[in-house]
């Protein structure tokens, strides 16, 4: 019998650390290797490098990088969103994809987030198989998300937090087509939630915006007044009420021209008064995060008028449709896309709820107001 048996080698552990403009060339050649479509160019791994609103991590075993994790972090919110996962050749069958994403959730979590996201192949069982191991969960499908016509699985993990008395509706999302319409796709998503026989489209978007504006509002088109949205929508059978902090006119302080200071006044008063004859409450008070949850829990949706700052830099109204709570967020559809142009990073989008008392106060006049949709009458 010999005696030459030699035990099998171990296998060296990867060490995860944050990557560095010196890896630039090792992820280059990793993305090749590890996929085949729908690869992040140089340019693009060299931008991720340099940007702060993500966690991008490498593994490297005996120096060289065999891994790594890119997580986006959405601004103003409290959702990652893993963006992508490679393990190369050399790594594979080393448990470093699990590695990697533990860690990219440890980071994440350390950044405020709650809710982990991602996209993955319908085909692509190994990757699906290592997600649920880790909790991750399908809540939906999107057709035709990559390269080669694929559908994609949507798969989501609490990563911070059990939510009590979470309530979320069925909404579907709809995302503006121009800079100035927020509010009509807002509006619309509130009522194809209540009717599913309302269908949103570019013509009804534009329609709404006509009949909602404020005419001028910063340096562009205007915006939509919240007793003109509540209006449109009235116009189109449901019912409607706006809550309203305010007495004096909207958005007067967004323009410097006294001319359009008069044009924003007037259409201010035609709204009110127009509510006046269409039997439409305007209660003029603060509502509260748990009214909001109320009118939720009773079928009603709710279209809210947040600033933008906290999501771009830019002290913009914008309009978003609220779609579920828990004791710990808001959940709204944003009908603006992300900065990745992807529209499922806009849908029942997590902001905690103290960040949403400020975010949804607007300008020196400390505007807040919500427009409650209901079914149609």
């Amino acid at each position: 019998m010999s005696d030459d048996f030699s035990p099998p080698k171990p296998t060296p552990q990867a060490q995860v650390r944050a990557v560095t403009e010196r890896d630039l060339d090792a992820l280059v050649q990793l993305e090749q290797a590890s996929f085949s479509g729908d690869r992040l160019s140089r340019r693009r791994l060299k931008y991720w490098i340099r940007a702060d609103n993500r966690v991008y991590l490498v593994a490297v075993v005996n120096e060289a990088v065999v891994g790594y994790a890119l997580v986006l972090l959405r601004r103003g919110t409290r959702l990652a969103r893993l963006y992508s996962l490679a393990v190369g050749p050399a790594g594979r069958g080393m448990g470093i994809g699990k590695t990697l994403l533990s860690a990219a959730e440890d980071a994440s979590r350390r950044n405020g987030r709650l809710y982990m996201r991602l996209e993955v192949a319908e085909n692509n069982r190994a990757a699906i198989g290592l997600y649920e191991k880790l909790g991750y969960r399908t809540f939906g499908r999107y057709a035709e998300y990559y390269e080669d016509a694929g559908t994609a699985l949507r798969m989501q993990k609490r990563i911070r937090y059990r939510p009590e008395n979470l309530h979320t509706a069925d909404v579907p999302w709809y995302g503006q087509r121009t800079e100035f319409t927020c509010g009509p796709a807002a509006a619309m998503m509130a009522m194809a939630g209540l009717n599913p026989e309302y269908v949103p489209n570019g013509s009804e978007e534009l329609a709404l915006w006509r009949e909602a504006t404020t005419i001028f509002m910063t340096s562009g088109h205007g915006g939509c007044h919240p007793i003109g949205l509540a209006l449109a929508m009235q116009r189109r059978g449901f019912t409607c009420e706006v809550y309203l902090n305010q007495a004096t006119p909207l958005f007067v302080d967004s323009v410097r021209s006294q001319e359009k200071k008069v044009v924003i006044e007037q259409v201010d008063k035609d709204f009110r008064r127009s509510a006046v004859d269409a039997r439409l409450p305007v209660i003029q008070q603060e509502f509260t995060q748990e009214q909001c949850h109320h009118w939720l829990e009773q079928g009603a949706l709710v279209l809210l008028l947040i600033s933008t700052y906290r999501l771009d830099g830019k002290k913009v109204p914008h309009w978003v449709t609220l779609t579920g709570m828990d004791d710990e967020c808001f959940y709204v559809h944003d009908p603006d896309l992300d900065d990745e142009d992807n529209p499922l990073d806009s849908q029942y989008l997590p902001i905690a709820r103290e960040d949403f008392a400020r975010m949804s106060l607007f300008g020196r006049e400390r505007l807040r107001t919500a427009v409650v949709v209901r079914h149609q009458a």
